[in-house]
């Protein structure tokens, strides 16, 4: 299961009630900070999320309204000693940029002591991260500059233990049942062996979540979209202004929701939101095409299940801050 807000969901600038692009990523002790818009670490505060355990920051792209929060962001860091190590993954080019950005203007000074280990890794398309249960993959997508990168968060697939089963054939409660979980026969007390294939049902697989940032094009990523049970990918304009679009490297609603009713999405969250249009018309464009979506708001939390996302609703925020300057 993953958990995402969303911190900032304006397209190119602030507005009164939507931030810059940011989002929280959760599962279970594992946090990934998905982009880091200008005033990201006020909304951090506001979402009472907290910085612990924020270890791992993707970036997109290099984009200023992608990255200006990071000099805030250290800023903070070095100063409350909040992390020890935080480790930036990014595309080449955009790790140029921050690294210009953070150390060019000295908010990270070099060659001196600092209580918080910062490392910039660059990462190509494939596998940058993996856990026990789930791992998350880089993959290219199409928009103004080099490096640019979506991010799928997978589980593992896994086969559920059939309680039932185990109880027939004597298995007791405890470690033996741990072990076949994890796939290792066992002996019984009565000197009986039985298998994991004896306990556990077929294979499931796991939740996946798609975040993908700015974007022009939607075949490249079709196949890294098949399937998710949620993708969130921008909806800066409506098609009425599809040409502009496209001079921008940008995507319409309709066209996010064409990726998702082609890949086989479950549920799609529009984000990266224009302050030109309303809210109301974005999600209409959006609906006549696929069902299942929904237009984020700043403090939004979905929860991603495989088969099933739910929105738990906002996180901590002032009443002012979960309206929207589209608000019908």
């Amino acid at each position: 299961m993953f958990e995402i807000t969303f911190l900032g969901t304006s397209a190119s600038a602030p507005s009164v009630h939507r931030g810059l692009s940011a989002h929280i990523i959760k599962h279970d002790e594992h946090r990934f900070l998905v982009d880091c818009g200008e005033g990201t670490q006020r909304q951090i505060l506001k979402s009472g999320l907290g910085f612990k355990r924020l270890n791992h920051i993707l970036i997109t792209h290099g984009h200023l309204d992608h990255i200006l929060g990071l000099a805030g962001l250290f800023s903070t860091f070095t100063r409350w000693e909040t992390l020890e190590d935080v480790e930036i993954l990014a595309g080449k080019w955009t790790l140029e940029r921050i690294d210009a950005l953070l150390y060019g203007v000295r908010v990270i000074p070099k060659g001196k002591q600092n209580p918080v280990n910062v490392s910039l890794r660059a990462v190509e398309p494939g596998p940058i991260f993996t856990a026990d249960d789930f791992g998350v993959r880089a993959f290219a997508v199409s928009h103004r500059g080099p490096d640019c990168l979506g991010f799928v968060f997978e589980e593992q697939a896994r086969r559920p233990f059939l309680p039932e089963k185990a109880e027939a054939l004597g298995v007791p409660p405890g470690p033996l049942r741990r072990d076949l979980v994890h796939g290792q026969a066992v002996t019984l007390a009565d000197g009986r062996v039985v298998q994991p294939d004896e306990v556990l049902g077929d294979e499931v697989k796991g939740a996946k979540l798609v975040h993908i940032g700015d974007t022009g094009r939607t075949d490249d990523v079709l196949e890294d979209c098949r399937g998710a049970d949620a993708l969130v990918i921008e909806a800066t304009y409506l098609e009425e202004e599809r040409e502009m679009a496209r001079e921008f490297a940008h995507l319409t609603a309709r066209q996010a929701a064409e990726l998702a009713r082609d890949a086989g999405v479950g549920k799609l969250l529009l984000t990266h939101i224009s302050r030109r249009y309303r809210e109301s018309d974005v999600l209409a464009e959006a609906q006549a095409v696929f069902p299942n979506v929904a237009v984020a708001r700043d403090f939004d939390t979905f929860q991603v299940r495989r088969g099933e996302v739910v929105k738990l609703g906002k996180q901590k925020a002032d009443s002012k801050a979960q309206r929207t300057d589209a608000e019908d």
